[in-house]
C-alpha cells in the first residue's frame, strides 16, 4: 500500500485530503507544519508528499527544497496543494523542485489523478 504524507496546516483542509486519499487506498499520515513534515519524511518514508505552502514554523518551499536537495529524498514526489495561485506562486514551487502544483480550492478528482499518476510511477 502506497503511503502519502499530507502537510496542512488547517485540521479542515487536512481531514479532508486525507479522507479523500483513504477512500481510495491509501495510507495517510499527516503533519501540521513543515519541521514536523521533514521529521516524517525521515521517519515514516512516505512514496508521497501533499505539501502546502503557508505552514507554521518552516514554509512549504522550503521544506520541498529541503527533500530534494537531500540525496536519500531526492526523488521523493511533492504535489504542492496551496492558495497561492499567481503564476509566480508556481513558478518558484516549481524552481523549489516540486513535481506538481494544484491550486486551492481544487476538485478532488484533481488531487485524486495527480496523486494517482505519482504513486504509479514508483
Amino acid at each position: 500500500m502506497s503511503t502519502v504524507l499530507v502537510v496542512e496546516d488547517s485540521p479542515t483542509q487536512q481531514r479532508m485530503i486525507a479522507e479523500l486519499l483513504i477512500k481510495d487506498g491509501i495510507s495517510v499520515i499527516v503533519a501540521d507544519n513543515g519541521l514536523e513534515a521533514l521529521e516524517q519524511v525521515k521517519e515514516q518514508n512516505p512514496d508521497l508528499v501533499v505539501l502546502d505552502i503557508v505552514l507554521p514554523k518552516m514554509n512549504g518551499y522550503e521544506v520541498c527544497r529541503q527533500i530534494k536537495s537531500n540525496s536519500e529524498t531526492q526523488n521523493l514526489a511533492v504535489l504542492m496543494c496551496s492558495a497561492k495561485k499567481e503564476e509566480f506562486d508556481r513558478y518558484w514551487g516549481m524552481k523549489q523542485g516540486a513535481d506538481a502544483y494544484i491550486v486551492k480550492p481544487f476538485q478532488p478528482q484533481e488531487l485524486l489523478v495527480k496523486v494517482r499518476q505519482f504513486l504509479a510511477k514508483r
